[in-house]
């Protein structure tokens, strides 16, 4: 009897005891599982910066490819436009050598952009479908009178003119290099030739459409520096000007343009040189 009163005795001690572990056991379980919730949300969090931060940089990646799209649009109108200004020339050009080819049987073997003494062998060609109605002695003397004045032509081989030919062909056909060759190749072949000048345009020209813009301003120099009397002098000071603003030497380029304008006013070329330095100096906006 006393031991079953001992025994009970004991199990009512013991048990707080095991209650209180079994209390301690649960907070800890609790702690844990709190500390695991707080290690989710901080690895969430994570997550979530990492994600916003990918997602910045998505978008400045997308709005450098828009302004890489943008720059490489303008070069493509810019380089269209160039071509369709270079293009206009030839035609026109071609065209004027058409008609001096029809007029006159004597002018060298088709010169598509006008060389020296074409623009006058044209005129003197045309010339006689309005000479029937002056008289005799007065077309004598309007042809002594001339033949006095004017200068011979230069002439021109054969060699140079199909040299020049197959340059030009080659630049109207967009092959830039084979032009750009053809035409260093006439140059150093015959630098003094009449059609020299119009070379060293064509070289220059050949280059600036191609956007190599430190090579085509030196080929328009070096015609402005040999030829300064050429008929080409003021587009190649026009292109100088051009180059050099492309090239961001704006100063040096605004007065070149002005140049142009003062040395040949009322050409074409001071119209377009007047007509860039306006838009130069027009207010941003």
């Amino acid at each position: 009897m006393a031991s079953a009163v001992a025994l009970a005795m004991l199990c009512f001690v013991a048990s707080p005891a095991r209650a209180q572990e079994t209390t301690r056991l649960s907070l800890a379980e609790r702690v844990s599982r709190l500390e695991q919730q707080a290690q989710n949300q901080n690895q969430g969090t994570a997550l979530v910066n990492q994600l916003v931060a990918l997602q910045s940089q998505l978008q400045q990646a997308q709005g450098q490819i828009e302004e890489l799209q943008h720059q490489l649009q303008e070069l493509k109108d810019k380089n269209k436009a160039q071509y369709v200004d270079l293009d206009a020339r030839l035609t026109r050009l071609e065209g004027g050598a058409g008609a001096t080819a029809a007029n006159a049987s004597s002018t060298p073997a088709a010169l598509h952009d006008a060389a020296p003494g074409t623009a006058a062998a044209a005129s003197t060609a045309s010339a006689p479908a309005s000479a029937a109605t002056v008289p005799q002695p007065a077309k004598a003397a309007a042809a002594g009178t001339n033949a006095a004045s004017a200068a011979p032509a230069p002439t021109i081989s054969a060699d140079e003119q199909a040299a020049y030919d197959a340059a030009f062909k080659a630049l109207r056909a967009g092959d830039y290099v084979t032009a750009s060759r053809g035409f260093r190749d006439f140059i150093q072949q015959h630098p003094s030739s009449a059609l020299a000048p119009n070379a060293w345009y064509w070289l220059g020209e050949s280059y600036y459409v191609t956007m190599n813009y430190p090579v085509a301003r030196e080929a328009f120099q070096r015609l402005l520096t040999q030829f300064p009397q050429s008929e080409k002098a003021p587009d190649a000071l026009l292109k100088l000007g051009y180059c050099q603003l492309e090239l961001k030497q704006t100063d040096a380029g605004k007065a070149t343009l002005q140049s142009v304008i003062s040395k040949y006013p009322g050409s074409k070329a001071a119209g377009l040189a007047q007509e860039r330095l306006r838009r130069l100096n027009a207010p941003a906006g």
